[in-house]
């Protein structure tokens, strides 16, 4: 059996219950090793195989749980945040399938959740924004024309950008030409919940600067979107008084 988990945004004790579960009882852990926090290995069981798949391919990872699956041994999978957003698992899933090897998938904090949490943050604030966006700038990955950076940046909802710190000046210049204006607030939240976590206020018009001025090219967020300024919103129905709900009748 070869279980996913999802590593959590860093900080250790953000992994799930069931996640350091998984990762005491595994006989083989496959880590993320340039971006999982190594402090997490700590939770495994003594004589437990490691490999680091940073330094691995595809091949070479399915050979490994293949390995392990003949030998009757569990495998944890440790990917970064959560398995569904950049961490090419599918890919491995359907490996894994197509070799008759059960798997199961255990969610984890994805960083864009750490990141609001470092920034105390709401993204979906009443009458700012009730959207989010999550995607990344095109690079050696190429992104779909329709869902570039422009085309989304016209909705003017909350943006949460992936992979993109290293291509903070074009990243500016798409979201300017797609309709954001210069001064709408921005962040950039590096290594989200790690010890040397970094936070950087600043807007669309000077992202690039901003993250140049803090040494920030990589393993970082970008949040753009009038929500990141946290001022502004309607107070939320759900607890007003003069708003219904299933629980609760409206008050004078």
């Amino acid at each position: 059996m070869v279980h996913f988990v999802g590593a959590g945004c860093g900080a250790p004790d953000l992994i799930t219950v069931r996640g350091k579960r998984l990762l005491e009882e595994a006989d083989v852990i496959i880590y993320a090793g340039s971006l999982v926090n190594p402090e997490l290995l700590a939770f495994r069981k003594e004589g437990c195989a490691v490999h680091d798949s940073a330094e691995m391919t595809l091949e070479e990872i399915a050979k490994v749980m293949e390995e392990a699956e003949k030998e009757g041994k569990t495998t944890v999978r440790l990917q970064t945040g959560d398995t569904s957003l950049y961490g090419a698992v599918r890919e491995q899933m359907d490996l894994l399938a197509d070799r008759g090897i059960a798997y199961d998938v255990c969610p984890g904090v994805s960083s864009f959740c750490g990141a609001a949490a470092s920034l105390g943050m709401e993204y979906t604030l009443p009458g700012i924004t009730q959207s989010v966006v999550i995607t990344r700038m095109a690079g050696r990955t190429p992104v779909p024309e329709r869902e570039s950076i422009r085309s989304f940046a016209a909705h003017r909802a909350t943006m949460v950008l992936f992979l993109s710190a290293g291509n903070a000046e074009a990243l500016s210049g798409e979201l300017l030409a797609g309709g954001y204006s210069p001064d709408t607030p921005a962040a950039i939240v590096y290594k989200a919940s790690w010890p040397d976590e970094k936070t950087v206020l600043c807007t669309v018009g000077t992202l690039a600067e901003s993250a140049a001025a803090a040494g920030i090219t990589k393993t970082a967020l970008i949040i753009a979107g009038d929500a990141v300024r946290q001022a502004g919103y309607e107070r939320s129905g759900l607890y007003r008084p003069d708003f219904a709900t299933g629980f609760r009748p409206a008050k004078e």
